[in-house]
Protein backbone atom coordinates (compact mmCIF):
# COMPACT_ATOMS: atom_id res chain seq x y z
CA UNK A 1 0.00 0.00 0.00
CA UNK A 2 2.78 2.75 0.92
CA UNK A 3 4.39 1.67 -2.62
CA UNK A 4 1.50 2.43 -4.33
CA UNK A 5 0.21 5.37 -2.95
CA UNK A 6 3.96 7.06 -3.22
CA UNK A 7 3.90 5.73 -6.82
CA UNK A 8 0.64 7.49 -7.38
CA UNK A 9 2.01 10.84 -5.54
CA UNK A 10 5.02 10.61 -7.74
CA UNK A 11 2.72 10.46 -10.73
CA UNK A 12 -0.01 13.05 -9.61
CA UNK A 13 0.02 16.66 -10.97
CA UNK A 14 2.85 18.55 -8.77
CA UNK A 15 1.86 20.27 -5.68
CA UNK A 16 2.17 24.12 -6.70
CA UNK A 17 2.55 24.80 -3.00
CA UNK A 18 5.97 22.89 -3.20
CA UNK A 19 7.24 25.01 -5.84
CA UNK A 20 9.16 27.68 -3.97
CA UNK A 21 11.57 24.54 -2.50
CA UNK A 22 14.53 25.08 -4.69
CA UNK A 23 13.81 28.37 -5.50
CA UNK A 24 17.01 29.75 -3.67
CA UNK A 25 20.04 32.05 -4.49
CA UNK A 26 22.54 28.77 -3.91
CA UNK A 27 21.19 27.39 -7.25
CA UNK A 28 21.18 30.32 -9.35
CA UNK A 29 24.65 29.21 -10.86
CA UNK A 30 23.36 25.80 -11.89
CA UNK A 31 20.18 27.07 -13.46
CA UNK A 32 22.25 29.56 -15.36
CA UNK A 33 24.47 26.79 -16.29
CA UNK A 34 21.84 24.46 -17.11
CA UNK A 35 19.85 27.26 -19.36
CA UNK A 36 23.53 27.94 -21.11
CA UNK A 37 24.57 24.54 -21.67
CA UNK A 38 20.35 23.47 -22.92
CA UNK A 39 20.82 26.47 -25.65
CA UNK A 40 23.70 25.74 -26.74
CA UNK A 41 22.68 22.15 -27.37
CA UNK A 42 19.58 22.99 -30.24
CA UNK A 43 22.66 24.93 -31.89
CA UNK A 44 24.91 22.07 -31.78
CA UNK A 45 22.02 19.76 -33.18
CA UNK A 46 21.87 22.09 -36.11
CA UNK A 47 25.30 22.00 -36.48
CA UNK A 48 25.40 18.47 -36.05
CA UNK A 49 22.38 18.08 -39.15
CA UNK A 50 23.93 20.94 -41.54
CA UNK A 51 27.18 18.98 -41.53
CA UNK A 52 25.43 15.38 -42.39
CA UNK A 53 23.70 17.37 -44.79
CA UNK A 54 26.55 19.16 -46.78
CA UNK A 55 28.72 15.71 -46.38
CA UNK A 56 26.36 13.98 -48.61
CA UNK A 57 25.21 16.15 -51.26
CA UNK A 58 27.08 15.65 -54.70
CA UNK A 59 29.03 18.78 -56.08
CA UNK A 60 29.55 20.40 -52.20
CA UNK A 61 30.89 17.34 -50.01
CA UNK A 62 34.43 17.97 -52.05
CA UNK A 63 34.51 21.46 -50.98
CA UNK A 64 33.45 20.54 -47.92
CA UNK A 65 36.04 18.15 -47.05
CA UNK A 66 39.34 19.99 -48.01
CA UNK A 67 37.58 23.20 -46.86
CA UNK A 68 39.02 21.80 -43.60
CA UNK A 69 42.98 20.98 -44.64
CA UNK A 70 43.32 24.74 -45.66
CA UNK A 71 46.93 25.85 -43.10
CA UNK A 72 46.05 28.16 -40.66
CA UNK A 73 48.93 30.55 -39.55
CA UNK A 74 49.71 33.52 -37.05
CA UNK A 75 52.95 34.45 -37.75
CA UNK A 76 55.41 37.39 -36.57
CA UNK A 77 58.42 36.83 -39.05
CA UNK A 78 59.21 33.26 -39.10
CA UNK A 79 57.49 32.16 -36.32
CA UNK A 80 53.96 30.20 -36.71
CA UNK A 81 52.18 30.47 -33.51
CA UNK A 82 49.53 28.31 -34.94
CA UNK A 83 52.32 25.61 -36.01
CA UNK A 84 53.55 21.51 -34.52
CA UNK A 85 56.47 20.63 -34.76
CA UNK A 86 57.60 23.21 -37.74
CA UNK A 87 54.50 21.93 -39.72
CA UNK A 88 51.44 25.01 -40.07
CA UNK A 89 47.93 23.46 -38.45
CA UNK A 90 45.42 22.93 -41.04
CA UNK A 91 42.18 24.63 -40.37
CA UNK A 92 41.08 21.35 -38.80
CA UNK A 93 43.69 20.84 -36.49
CA UNK A 94 43.11 24.32 -35.79
CA UNK A 95 39.76 23.13 -34.36
CA UNK A 96 40.21 20.24 -32.71
CA UNK A 97 43.48 21.49 -31.22
CA UNK A 98 43.25 25.13 -30.55
CA UNK A 99 39.41 26.24 -30.06
CA UNK A 100 38.70 22.89 -28.07
CA UNK A 101 41.43 23.75 -25.72
CA UNK A 102 39.25 26.83 -24.97
CA UNK A 103 35.97 24.40 -24.29
CA UNK A 104 38.44 22.45 -22.09
CA UNK A 105 39.47 25.83 -20.30
CA UNK A 106 35.75 26.68 -20.02
CA UNK A 107 35.07 22.66 -18.84
CA UNK A 108 38.10 23.22 -16.18
CA UNK A 109 37.22 26.79 -14.88
CA UNK A 110 33.04 24.82 -14.13
CA UNK A 111 34.96 22.20 -12.45
CA UNK A 112 36.59 24.32 -9.94
CA UNK A 113 33.88 26.73 -9.89
CA UNK A 114 31.92 22.99 -9.40
CA UNK A 115 34.31 22.20 -6.43
CA UNK A 116 34.42 25.57 -4.52
CA UNK A 117 30.76 26.41 -4.44
CA UNK A 118 28.94 24.02 -6.93
CA UNK A 119 27.51 20.74 -6.57
CA UNK A 120 31.06 19.20 -6.13
CA UNK A 121 31.82 21.52 -3.04
CA UNK A 122 29.28 18.72 -0.65
CA UNK A 123 30.85 14.86 -0.66
CA UNK A 124 26.96 13.89 0.70
CA UNK A 125 25.33 16.22 -2.73
CA UNK A 126 28.13 14.89 -5.59
CA UNK A 127 28.23 11.36 -4.18
CA UNK A 128 25.30 10.01 -6.45
CA UNK A 129 26.84 11.79 -9.54
CA UNK A 130 29.83 11.17 -9.00
CA UNK A 131 28.96 7.27 -8.32
CA UNK A 132 26.58 7.46 -11.38
CA UNK A 133 29.60 8.61 -13.62
CA UNK A 134 32.27 6.40 -12.59
CA UNK A 135 29.49 3.72 -13.21
CA UNK A 136 28.69 5.24 -16.81
CA UNK A 137 32.28 5.26 -17.81
CA UNK A 138 33.12 2.35 -16.89
CA UNK A 139 30.71 0.05 -17.74
CA UNK A 140 30.21 1.38 -21.77
CA UNK A 141 34.55 0.80 -21.93
CA UNK A 142 33.59 -3.04 -20.71
CA UNK A 143 31.42 -3.31 -23.23
CA UNK A 144 33.34 -1.96 -26.20
CA UNK A 145 36.15 -3.60 -25.02
CA UNK A 146 34.84 -7.16 -24.76
CA UNK A 147 32.88 -6.18 -28.52
CA UNK A 148 36.59 -4.82 -29.72
CA UNK A 149 38.96 -7.36 -28.35
CA UNK A 150 41.59 -8.46 -30.85
CA UNK A 151 40.49 -6.42 -33.67
CA UNK A 152 42.07 -3.01 -35.08
CA UNK A 153 39.83 -1.00 -32.93
CA UNK A 154 40.42 -2.13 -29.86
CA UNK A 155 42.17 1.03 -29.11
CA UNK A 156 38.95 2.93 -29.23
CA UNK A 157 38.00 2.00 -25.75
CA UNK A 158 37.41 5.47 -24.21
CA UNK A 159 34.94 6.68 -27.11
CA UNK A 160 32.40 6.17 -25.41
CA UNK A 161 32.92 7.29 -21.97
CA UNK A 162 31.65 10.86 -22.30
CA UNK A 163 28.32 12.24 -21.57
CA UNK A 164 27.47 15.37 -23.86
CA UNK A 165 25.93 18.09 -21.44
CA UNK A 166 24.66 20.59 -23.86
CA UNK A 167 23.20 17.82 -25.97
CA UNK A 168 21.39 16.15 -23.19
CA UNK A 169 20.43 18.78 -21.61
CA UNK A 170 19.16 20.41 -24.56
CA UNK A 171 16.94 17.04 -24.60
CA UNK A 172 15.74 17.60 -21.17
CA UNK A 173 14.50 21.46 -22.23
CA UNK A 174 12.35 20.24 -24.83
CA UNK A 175 9.88 18.78 -21.89
CA UNK A 176 10.43 22.53 -20.21
CA UNK A 177 9.14 22.47 -16.32
CA UNK A 178 7.89 19.26 -16.06
CA UNK A 179 11.89 17.64 -15.34
CA UNK A 180 12.95 18.65 -11.59
CA UNK A 181 15.44 21.08 -11.30
CA UNK A 182 16.59 18.48 -8.95
CA UNK A 183 17.28 15.74 -12.21
CA UNK A 184 19.21 18.75 -14.40
CA UNK A 185 21.78 18.94 -11.35
CA UNK A 186 22.53 15.78 -11.29
CA UNK A 187 22.75 14.98 -15.00
CA UNK A 188 25.09 18.62 -15.32
CA UNK A 189 27.06 17.33 -12.25
CA UNK A 190 27.12 13.51 -13.57
CA UNK A 191 28.68 15.21 -17.01
CA UNK A 192 31.03 17.11 -15.39
CA UNK A 193 32.23 14.48 -13.69
CA UNK A 194 32.31 12.11 -16.95
CA UNK A 195 34.90 15.31 -18.13
CA UNK A 196 36.72 14.65 -15.43
CA UNK A 197 37.02 11.17 -16.51
CA UNK A 198 37.62 12.36 -19.99
CA UNK A 199 40.60 14.96 -19.46
CA UNK A 200 42.24 11.88 -17.34
CA UNK A 201 42.20 9.95 -20.47
CA UNK A 202 43.11 12.22 -22.72
CA UNK A 203 46.21 12.97 -20.97
CA UNK A 204 46.97 9.33 -19.82
CA UNK A 205 46.38 7.99 -23.32
CA UNK A 206 47.23 10.19 -25.75
CA UNK A 207 50.58 11.96 -25.37
CA UNK A 208 53.34 10.68 -27.30
CA UNK A 209 56.73 11.87 -28.10
CA UNK A 210 57.21 13.94 -24.90
CA UNK A 211 59.35 16.89 -25.19
CA UNK A 212 60.33 16.87 -21.73
CA UNK A 213 62.08 20.54 -21.71
CA UNK A 214 59.42 22.10 -23.31
CA UNK A 215 56.85 20.34 -20.16
CA UNK A 216 59.77 22.29 -17.68
CA UNK A 217 58.73 25.32 -19.59
CA UNK A 218 55.13 24.67 -19.56
CA UNK A 219 55.81 23.55 -15.87
CA UNK A 220 57.57 27.23 -14.76
CA UNK A 221 54.87 29.13 -16.27
CA UNK A 222 52.25 27.33 -14.67
CA UNK A 223 54.42 27.81 -11.36
CA UNK A 224 54.00 31.87 -12.35
CA UNK A 225 50.23 31.50 -12.89
CA UNK A 226 49.92 29.58 -9.13
CA UNK A 227 52.12 32.26 -8.06
CA UNK A 228 49.79 35.14 -9.33
CA UNK A 229 46.93 33.70 -8.03
CA UNK A 230 48.94 33.95 -4.65
CA UNK A 231 49.89 36.91 -4.97
CA UNK A 232 46.31 38.50 -5.66
CA UNK A 233 46.69 39.36 -9.46
CA UNK A 234 43.39 39.54 -10.93
CA UNK A 235 44.30 40.59 -14.40
CA UNK A 236 42.32 37.98 -16.86
CA UNK A 237 45.10 39.43 -19.74
CA UNK A 238 48.00 38.07 -17.11
CA UNK A 239 46.31 34.20 -17.69
CA UNK A 240 44.98 33.92 -20.57
CA UNK A 241 48.52 35.45 -21.76
CA UNK A 242 50.21 33.15 -20.69
CA UNK A 243 47.87 30.38 -21.00
CA UNK A 244 48.18 31.19 -24.41
CA UNK A 245 52.32 30.60 -24.20
CA UNK A 246 51.78 27.29 -22.44
CA UNK A 247 49.18 25.55 -25.14
CA UNK A 248 51.85 26.34 -27.32
CA UNK A 249 54.39 24.79 -25.61
CA UNK A 250 51.98 21.44 -24.58
CA UNK A 251 50.90 21.49 -28.48
CA UNK A 252 54.47 20.87 -29.23
CA UNK A 253 55.57 18.89 -26.17
CA UNK A 254 53.55 15.70 -27.27
CA UNK A 255 50.79 16.15 -24.58
CA UNK A 256 47.36 16.73 -25.77
CA UNK A 257 47.07 20.74 -26.19
CA UNK A 258 43.83 20.54 -24.28
CA UNK A 259 45.13 19.56 -21.21
CA UNK A 260 47.13 22.71 -21.20
CA UNK A 261 43.83 24.38 -20.87
CA UNK A 262 42.34 22.91 -18.22
CA UNK A 263 45.64 23.31 -16.10
CA UNK A 264 45.43 27.10 -16.45
CA UNK A 265 41.64 27.22 -15.64
CA UNK A 266 42.61 25.64 -11.99
CA UNK A 267 44.83 28.67 -11.48
CA UNK A 268 42.37 31.27 -12.56
CA UNK A 269 41.49 32.69 -8.92
CA UNK A 270 38.34 32.10 -7.78
CA UNK A 271 38.35 35.16 -5.60
CA UNK A 272 36.94 38.77 -6.73
CA UNK A 273 39.07 41.85 -6.00
CA UNK A 274 36.44 43.63 -3.53
CA UNK A 275 34.85 41.53 -1.21
CA UNK A 276 30.84 42.24 -1.58
CA UNK A 277 30.90 44.12 1.74
CA UNK A 278 33.56 46.65 0.41
CA UNK A 279 31.22 46.48 -3.07
CA UNK A 280 28.62 47.75 -1.64
CA UNK A 281 30.23 50.59 0.33
CA UNK A 282 31.78 52.06 -3.18
CA UNK A 283 28.47 51.95 -4.35
CA UNK A 284 26.59 53.73 -2.01
CA UNK A 285 28.99 56.51 -2.22
CA UNK A 286 29.24 57.01 -5.95
CA UNK A 287 24.89 57.04 -6.02
CA UNK A 288 24.98 58.92 -2.96
CA UNK A 289 26.63 61.78 -4.74
CA UNK A 290 23.46 62.13 -6.95
CA UNK A 291 20.58 64.57 -5.48
CA UNK A 292 17.26 64.59 -6.33
CA UNK A 293 18.06 67.70 -8.57
CA UNK A 294 20.58 65.33 -10.51
CA UNK A 295 18.03 63.39 -11.21
CA UNK A 296 15.68 65.87 -12.66
CA UNK A 297 18.32 67.11 -14.32
CA UNK A 298 19.35 64.04 -15.93
CA UNK A 299 15.93 63.53 -17.17
CA UNK A 300 16.40 66.65 -19.63
CA UNK A 301 19.84 65.68 -20.66
CA UNK A 302 21.59 62.40 -22.31
CA UNK A 303 25.20 63.74 -21.83
CA UNK A 304 26.46 63.25 -18.30
CA UNK A 305 29.07 65.58 -16.44
CA UNK A 306 32.75 64.98 -15.96
CA UNK A 307 31.97 64.49 -12.13
CA UNK A 308 28.79 62.37 -13.03
CA UNK A 309 31.22 60.34 -15.63
CA UNK A 310 33.48 59.73 -12.52
CA UNK A 311 31.04 58.44 -10.37
CA UNK A 312 29.59 55.81 -12.56
CA UNK A 313 32.75 54.72 -13.78
CA UNK A 314 33.40 54.37 -10.11
CA UNK A 315 30.15 51.86 -9.99
CA UNK A 316 31.12 50.38 -13.10
CA UNK A 317 34.70 49.28 -11.64
CA UNK A 318 33.88 48.26 -8.61
CA UNK A 319 31.13 45.79 -10.30
CA UNK A 320 33.87 44.37 -12.70
CA UNK A 321 35.72 44.07 -9.36
CA UNK A 322 33.20 42.34 -6.89
CA UNK A 323 33.12 39.37 -9.85
CA UNK A 324 35.79 36.58 -9.48
CA UNK A 325 38.26 36.42 -12.47
CA UNK A 326 37.10 32.61 -12.73
CA UNK A 327 33.31 33.36 -12.55
CA UNK A 328 33.87 36.44 -15.29
CA UNK A 329 35.82 34.16 -17.65
CA UNK A 330 33.36 31.60 -17.06
CA UNK A 331 30.37 33.80 -17.72
CA UNK A 332 32.28 35.37 -20.73
CA UNK A 333 33.31 32.74 -23.02
CA UNK A 334 30.32 29.95 -22.15
CA UNK A 335 28.49 32.26 -24.83
CA UNK A 336 31.82 31.88 -27.38
CA UNK A 337 32.29 27.96 -26.74
CA UNK A 338 28.33 26.91 -26.47
CA UNK A 339 27.68 29.17 -30.02
CA UNK A 340 30.33 29.07 -31.99
CA UNK A 341 33.18 26.80 -31.10
CA UNK A 342 31.01 23.29 -29.96
CA UNK A 343 28.87 23.70 -33.65
CA UNK A 344 31.91 24.70 -35.15
CA UNK A 345 33.87 21.39 -34.27
CA UNK A 346 30.73 19.65 -34.53
CA UNK A 347 30.42 21.06 -38.09
CA UNK A 348 33.94 20.25 -39.17
CA UNK A 349 33.88 16.71 -37.24
CA UNK A 350 30.11 15.38 -37.59
CA UNK A 351 30.09 15.10 -41.45
CA UNK A 352 30.57 11.37 -42.56
CA UNK A 353 29.48 10.36 -46.13
CA UNK A 354 27.01 7.89 -45.85
CA UNK A 355 26.25 7.43 -49.50
CA UNK A 356 29.08 4.63 -50.21
CA UNK A 357 28.20 3.07 -46.84
CA UNK A 358 25.81 -0.19 -46.45
CA UNK A 359 23.15 0.69 -44.09
CA UNK A 360 24.04 -2.15 -42.20
CA UNK A 361 27.40 -1.36 -41.47
CA UNK A 362 26.28 0.70 -38.05
CA UNK A 363 25.08 -2.99 -37.09
CA UNK A 364 28.78 -3.97 -37.10
CA UNK A 365 32.28 -3.85 -36.60
CA UNK A 366 33.10 -0.32 -34.61
CA UNK A 367 30.00 1.30 -35.54
CA UNK A 368 28.43 -1.27 -33.24
CA UNK A 369 30.45 -1.35 -30.56
CA UNK A 370 30.34 1.83 -30.18
CA UNK A 371 26.22 2.40 -30.59
CA UNK A 372 26.21 -0.64 -28.01
CA UNK A 373 28.75 1.21 -25.45
CA UNK A 374 26.89 4.32 -25.23
CA UNK A 375 23.34 2.98 -25.72
CA UNK A 376 23.24 -0.03 -23.33
CA UNK A 377 26.66 0.63 -21.44
CA UNK A 378 25.73 4.03 -20.29
CA UNK A 379 21.96 3.39 -18.90
CA UNK A 380 23.21 0.04 -17.26
CA UNK A 381 26.30 1.55 -15.79
CA UNK A 382 24.71 5.18 -14.48
CA UNK A 383 21.39 2.83 -13.58
CA UNK A 384 23.00 0.39 -11.76
CA UNK A 385 25.69 2.23 -9.88
CA UNK A 386 23.53 5.03 -8.37
CA UNK A 387 20.79 2.34 -7.43
CA UNK A 388 23.59 0.19 -5.67
CA UNK A 389 24.43 3.96 -4.18
CA UNK A 390 20.82 4.95 -2.78
CA UNK A 391 20.14 1.06 -1.94
CA UNK A 392 23.38 0.92 0.13
CA UNK A 393 22.01 4.11 1.53
CA UNK A 394 25.62 5.64 0.45
CA UNK A 395 23.41 8.85 -1.12
CA UNK A 396 19.86 9.90 -1.03
CA UNK A 397 17.78 10.06 -4.35
CA UNK A 398 17.50 13.21 -6.23
CA UNK A 399 14.28 15.60 -4.33
CA UNK A 400 11.15 14.92 -6.42
CA UNK A 401 12.46 12.12 -8.62
CA UNK A 402 11.67 8.13 -8.85
CA UNK A 403 13.31 4.95 -11.07
CA UNK A 404 11.35 6.07 -13.96
CA UNK A 405 13.28 9.50 -14.31
CA UNK A 406 16.26 8.11 -13.11
CA UNK A 407 16.48 5.19 -15.64
CA UNK A 408 15.75 7.56 -18.41
CA UNK A 409 18.39 10.51 -17.29
CA UNK A 410 20.38 7.43 -17.86
CA UNK A 411 19.28 6.64 -20.94
CA UNK A 412 20.34 10.41 -21.95
CA UNK A 413 23.22 10.23 -20.29
CA UNK A 414 24.16 7.77 -23.80
CA UNK A 415 24.51 11.12 -25.75
CA UNK A 416 28.12 11.09 -26.20
CA UNK A 417 28.21 13.06 -28.87
CA UNK A 418 31.11 16.24 -28.39
CA UNK A 419 33.64 14.19 -26.58
CA UNK A 420 33.10 11.03 -28.26
CA UNK A 421 33.82 12.66 -31.36
CA UNK A 422 36.50 14.25 -30.29
CA UNK A 423 38.61 10.87 -28.74
CA UNK A 424 37.68 9.09 -31.87
CA UNK A 425 39.99 12.00 -33.74
CA UNK A 426 42.47 11.26 -31.32
CA UNK A 427 42.44 7.49 -31.86
CA UNK A 428 42.39 7.26 -35.09
CA UNK A 429 44.21 9.09 -38.02
CA UNK A 430 42.26 10.18 -40.68
CA UNK A 431 45.57 10.78 -42.60
CA UNK A 432 45.86 7.30 -42.81
CA UNK A 433 43.05 5.22 -45.32
CA UNK A 434 42.27 2.50 -42.82
CA UNK A 435 42.05 4.46 -39.65
CA UNK A 436 40.14 7.11 -41.58
CA UNK A 437 37.54 4.14 -42.64
CA UNK A 438 37.35 3.34 -38.64
CA UNK A 439 37.04 7.05 -37.89
CA UNK A 440 34.24 7.56 -40.04
CA UNK A 441 32.41 4.27 -38.91
CA UNK A 442 33.10 5.46 -35.54
CA UNK A 443 31.52 8.59 -36.16
CA UNK A 444 28.33 6.63 -37.09
CA UNK A 445 28.34 4.59 -34.18
CA UNK A 446 28.37 8.28 -32.14
CA UNK A 447 25.72 9.58 -34.26
CA UNK A 448 23.32 6.60 -34.35
CA UNK A 449 24.05 6.11 -30.49
CA UNK A 450 23.57 9.76 -29.19
CA UNK A 451 20.63 10.17 -31.74
CA UNK A 452 18.60 6.70 -30.22
CA UNK A 453 19.58 7.51 -26.21
CA UNK A 454 18.46 11.08 -27.15
CA UNK A 455 14.61 9.87 -28.29
CA UNK A 456 14.57 6.86 -25.86
CA UNK A 457 15.15 9.16 -22.92
CA UNK A 458 12.96 11.99 -24.04
CA UNK A 459 10.03 9.54 -24.70
CA UNK A 460 10.64 7.33 -21.79
CA UNK A 461 10.55 10.95 -19.58
CA UNK A 462 7.61 12.48 -21.53
CA UNK A 463 5.23 9.26 -20.47
CA UNK A 464 6.54 8.41 -16.99
CA UNK A 465 7.03 13.02 -16.00
CA UNK A 466 3.59 14.25 -14.04
CA UNK A 467 1.82 16.57 -16.40
CA UNK A 468 2.46 19.87 -14.08
CA UNK A 469 5.38 22.21 -13.05
CA UNK A 470 7.81 20.18 -11.08
CA UNK A 471 7.71 21.14 -7.43
CA UNK A 472 11.39 22.51 -7.74
CA UNK A 473 10.78 24.42 -10.99
CA UNK A 474 11.31 28.23 -10.39
CA UNK A 475 11.01 31.03 -12.56
CA UNK A 476 12.86 32.05 -15.74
Amino acid sequence: MEHNSSHRRTHATWDTEERSVFDSGIFFSARQAIRRHATGGNVLIAATVLALIVANIPGINHTYFSFWEQEVRLQLGDFNFFSHSGHPMSLLSFINDALMAIFFFTIGLEIKREVLVGELSSFKQALLPIVGAVGGMVVPVLIYFIMARGTDYSGGAAIPMATDIAFSLGVLAMLGKRVPMSLKIFLTTLAVVDDIGGIIVIAAFYSSHIEVMLLVYAAVLLGVLLLGSVMRIKSKIFYLGIGGVIWFLFLNSGIHPTIAGVLVAFCVPASPVFAPKKYIKIIRRSISHFSQDDEEDLERKSILDKEQMNWLKEVESASDKVISPLQDLEDSLHPIVNFFIVPLFAFANAGIFLLDMNPANVFEGISLAVMLALVGGKFLGILSFSWLAVKLRLAPMPAHANWHMMSSIAMLGGIGFTVSLFIATLTFDAADPAQAYLLDHAKLGIVAGSLIAGIAGFVWLHFTLPKGVAPDAVEE
